[in-house]
């Protein structure tokens, strides 16, 4: 898959993305709502066994230097619906990288890959749930103290979507 916005290109892993995967998934901060850091063998195997082997996930590409900035979690979990999320290198946090790649994939997916709906869930509400709102994606559901944060304390697990029919609409309106 490649799919070209106006900084990023937006392609499958490939191995040789190590090192930059490895600064995203990496960095404690990054992985603060989602799990310890990664070490460089945990992300070598991560990126061999579900970003490359089961096409679990897509990298971004800076345009520009050619690295790798963002992870983005991009998965088939039943038929014509898939789950989305992202990490991005905290080098370009607040830039609207991750607006511009998610908005990218989302529009992939109801174009070319014909999809039902599109989900993602999170532990942070103060950057994600904004994200995915400003994605067009709706809240479904909110599971409180469902999920743990990396200390093992509770979490409440947000969960937004867009359906297709929605993802249309939407576009009419910018129109």
């Amino acid at each position: 898959m490649n799919i070209k916005t106006k900084r990023l290109l937006i392609r499958d892993f490939r191995m040789d993305d190590a090192e930059d995967l490895q600064e995203i998934l990496g960095d404690g901060e990054t992985m603060k709502y989602s799990e310890e850091a990664y070490t460089l063998e945990k992300t070598k195997n991560f990126l061999q066994e579900f970003c490359i082997a089961s096409h679990g996930a897509l990298a971004a590409v800076h345009a520009e230097s050619g690295r790798v900035i963002g992870y983005i979690l991009f998965k088939e979990t039943e038929e014509r619906v898939y789950e989305l999320g992202w990490f991005f290198n905290r080098t370009y946090w607040r830039q609207g990288y991750a607006y511009e790649a998610c908005s990218a994939v989302i529009a992939h997916a109801f174009g070319s890959l014909k999809a039902r709906k599109i989900f993602a869930e999170t532990i942070d509400a103060a950057k994600s749930v904004p994200l995915m709102k400003k994605l067009g994606m709706k809240q479904e559901e909110l599971q409180a103290e469902s999920a743990e944060d990396i200390f093992g304390n509770p979490a409440d697990m947000w969960i937004f979507a867009i359906s297709a029919e929605a993802y249309i609409e939407q576009d009419k309106d910018r129109l």
